[in-house]
């Protein structure tokens, strides 16, 4: 399921700079070579994105086994995934989204509601991208145990 602005499966993931956890700046096209698990969340420790964050921890053995990485995009500031990630022992990476670029980039800046009310926010997705940079497997609007067991899937049938 993808948003009629998202990479579909085959097409090239677009590339972009971000800043990490650590506060430096890192390139997708960087991870030629090594396939990236790279997945969208719309916040720091809420229990959805938790969920899928320890999920993603917990499968990371498998992730590495496959010669993937993963890569936790938010909105969320350095500070706050520099705690998310010490919190939960996470193994990769998160990104600093904080103007929504790149989940514009992705598709997944779209309308969200919650209690009648509707606002703009990061649908939960990820895309699974090969060592050519080519999306193998794209899932928006995903749920945290999905987005886990889909991606890893994709990992191991390619």
């Amino acid at each position: 399921m993808s948003s009629r602005n998202s990479p579909k499966i085959g097409d090239p993931a677009p590339d972009f700079e971000a800043l990490t956890d650590t506060g430096q700046t890192l390139k997708l096209s960087d991870y030629r070579g090594q396939r990236v698990v790279l997945y969208f969340y719309p916040k720091d420790n809420t229990s959805g994105c938790t969920k899928q964050a320890c999920g993603f921890r917990d499968a990371y053995p498998v992730i590495e086994e496959n010669n993937a990485i993963v890569l936790g995009v938010s909105p969320d500031s350095v500070t706050s995934h520099q705690k998310f990630k010490a919190k939960h022992d996470l193994p990769f990476t998160l990104l600093v989204d904080q103007d929504h670029a790149l989940a514009e980039l992705y598709g997944v800046w779209g309308e969200k509601s919650m209690y009648g009310k509707t606002y703009m926010g990061v649908l939960r997705s990820h895309f699974v991208i090969d060592e050519e940079g080519k999306i193998i497997d794209a899932h928006i609007k995903v749920s945290p145990a999905d987005s886990v067991s889909l991606a890893l899937q994709a990992l191991q049938e390619s």
